[in-house]
């Protein structure tokens, strides 16, 4: 397995309290749109919550405990706008990430690599799912993640074959982020905490491809985390879905305003990907 140690800290904790968007009392079931948020039926309930600086902890978070790591993982990419030249470069290292972190035996990883944009980016509001997720939810539910891996690699799932989904995500911009990555430690998070919704893909002409996610109620034992000051050399990695009930499930995220960052510091541009593994 590659090396999960803590890469470089800052000198001093850069803790932060932030607002993040859960989800509220709601008489129907939530759905939230890919590009038009405007269609959206989401109560979304603030709080304001203190989000723990990652690199100052004395035990690193890993994928086995708190379902959450970062690792080393620079990339040969030199344009993700150029998906036609990136996407097979990068889904590649992606691929041989998660092996290597996870000891997995196979890893199929899920279409292209996906760019988001700040609002202080001159990018913000272009491409297809381009904004920032600026609510908590977890990509897949445990009826949906084996439904779309099915429609892929449906040979690879076997009767007692543990599956897992990881969730990775990198800043192409460079530091500090105006708009970091929030994640909860998974083994803060109650079932009752969770709501499912209909993540709906709104690109082209209806019906649209819809799949089920889930999103989050409040709990004060949630436990959150972020990296500050993420590089292009690292990646965050994060669970997105678990057979295996020993280990850590599903990790909530969100994206969220950071107090810290000075107000001319430019937009955050990151990239993610999503990977499913198989092991043996």
């Amino acid at each position: 397995m590659a090396d999960q140690t803590i890469l470089e800290r800052p000198r001093a904790d850069a803790s932060v309290e932030a607002s993040v968007n859960y989800v509220g009392p709601m008489s129907e079931r939530p759905k939230f749109h890919a590009q038009d948020h405007s269609r959206d039926n989401l109560n979304l309930e603030p709080h304001v919550a203190p989000i723990h600086d990652a690199r100052a902890m004395a035990d690193a978070p890993t994928l086995e405990r708190e379902g959450i790591t970062l690792a080393p993982h620079a990339t040969k990419v030199a344009d993700f706008r150029d998906a036609e030249a990136a996407t097979p470069v990068y889904m590649a290292e992606v691929e041989r990430l998660i092996l290597d972190l996870t000891g997995a035996t196979k890893v199929l990883v899920m279409g292209g690599a996906v760019l988001r944009y700040s609002k202080r980016s001159a990018h913000f509001g272009t491409g297809v799912n381009s904004q920032p997720a600026g609510f908590i939810h977890v990509d897949y539910t445990e009826l949906s993640a084996p439904d779309l891996v099915s429609r892929s690699a449906g040979d690879e799932m076997r009767p007692g074959r543990r599956m897992a989904g990881y969730n990775i995500w990198r800043v192409v911009s460079q530091p500090p982020q105006d708009m970091p990555l929030a994640v909860c430690d998974a083994r803060t998070i109650a079932d009752a905490d969770l709501v499912r919704a209909d993540a709906m893909f709104d690109v082209g002409e209806e019906p649209w491809w819809t799949f089920e996610a889930f999103l989050l109620r409040y709990n004060p034992a949630h436990r959150w985390l972020y990296y500050p000051d993420m590089r292009p050399d690292e990646a965050l990695v994060f669970k997105s879905f678990e057979t295996d009930p020993s280990q850590p499930v599903r990790v909530p995220h969100t994206a969220f305003e950071n107090p810290l960052c000075p107000p001319d510091a430019p937009g955050r541009v990151s990239v993610e990907a999503r990977a499913f593994a198989f092991f043996d």
